[in-house]
């Protein structure tokens, strides 16, 4: 696996540890995937210019891989330990496998909106899900929320212990879930619970 340092004007320098600042890029490379990481305060120009460097990168190679997008403070649940042992400067060789990534589709939620259609239940679950992925909250705390919500359908009027709710934050947050899979998750069980309130 190899440690990138992605310049201003998508430039790299291989490097040996990571800190992932808010003002950073990196490229994780480990020869089936790259993955790119945008720190928060990435401007959208830096952003595509990596992107963009990146795919020149890769058609380069004798075999393409997947381009990976991480962006600070939504990377995957199995990306955290990784991403620590980046920050310790634990570059290890085996290969990193992560699924593809869900992303919301808001864009073409709202054509849809702006040419008269209303949006079905998944057109308000995506942009309730858009909106809930763009109030900075941290993977900890949406791994948190997630874990209420499936817990209190599950026990009905029986409140989850504090426990319980702690030992499947922690089960959440140790799966490959991506940041926008768990605000899709969030906001497709808010549906649910209120359907059942509804009913009941």
């Amino acid at each position: 696996m190899k440690l990138y340092s992605v310049g201003v004007r998508g430039g790299l320098k291989k490097i040996n540890k990571a800190d992932f600042q808010e003002d950073e890029v990196f490229l994780i490379d480990d020869s089936k995937t790259m993955y790119l990481w945008f720190g928060s305060n990435i401007t959208k120009k830096r952003r595509d210019l990596s992107i963009d460097k990146t795919k020149l990168r890769n058609e380069k190679n004798e075999n393409t891989v997947n381009i990976q997008i991480i962006t600070q403070n939504k990377e995957y649940g199995a990306f955290i330990p990784i991403k620590e042992a980046l920050k310790k400067g634990e570059i290890k060789k085996q290969n990193l496998t992560r699924r593809p990534e869900l992303e919301i589709q808001f864009e073409e939620t709202l054509e849809l909106i702006e040419a008269g259609i209303t949006p079905d239940l998944e057109g308000e679950i995506t942009l309730a899900a858009h909106k809930l992925s763009k109030q900075n909250i941290s993977y900890k705390n949406l791994c948190h929320l997630l874990a209420e919500i499936q817990l209190d359908l599950n026990k009905g009027p029986n409140k989850a212990l504090k426990n319980e709710i702690q030992r499947k934050t922690q089960e959440i947050f140790e799966s490959s879930s991506t940041y926008e899979e768990i605000c899709w998750l969030i906001e497709q069980l808010k549906v649910i619970a209120d359907k059942s309130t509804e009913e009941s």
